[in-house]
């Protein structure tokens, strides 16, 4: 049996800054972490009801590599310029088929149903609430995309 399993304070360690001593041994060996560990300035604080683990020493935070990350205040958000002509382009094409394509549907059936021997002659009432409604409803989300996309592009300094 390993004597690292059979411990008691290795399998219930009493405090989270124990525990981290622990691993920063196994991690750094025995004489850097007597100085970590020894160190008042490096004792646990308690914040909002919870304890942190005491910060590494200066040796062990110089040694580690750290990548930055920009955000997007910092980030050059210029592109090539095709997105600015293809986005509204491809958004103006998207607006049209959503009112084209249920009208191009709707306006046969209406003209169909002003015959006055087709079997829907009676449904004329119906025809026009549908293209009313195919257009408002259209109207509304051409509106919203427009405000989305077009105007965003249009924001792009030249």
């Amino acid at each position: 049996m390993d004597e690292s399993t059979s411990s008691p304070e290795r399998l219930h360690p009493a405090t989270p800054a124990e525990e981290n001593a622990q691993v920063l041994a196994e991690k750094l060996g025995s004489e850097q972490t007597a100085r970590i560990t020894a160190d008042p300035a490096n004792a646990p604080t308690p914040v909002a009801g919870t304890m942190t683990a005491p910060p590494a020493s200066t040796e062990v935070s110089s040694a580690e590599h750290r990548q930055v990350y920009g955000t997007a205040k910092t980030e050059n958000l210029r592109d090539s310029g095709a997105w600015r002509i293809i986005l509204p382009a491809f958004v103006i094409l998207l607006c049209l088929a959503l009112l084209a394509v249920p009208l191009i549907i709707l306006i046969p059936l209406f003209a169909n149903s002003l015959d006055a021997t087709a079997q829907t002659h009676g449904l004329v009432w119906l025809w026009i609430v549908m293209i009313i409604l195919e257009v408002a409803i259209a109207a509304f989300i051409i509106r919203g995309l427009v405000k989305i996309f077009i105007t965003q592009a249009g924001n792009y300094p030249g």
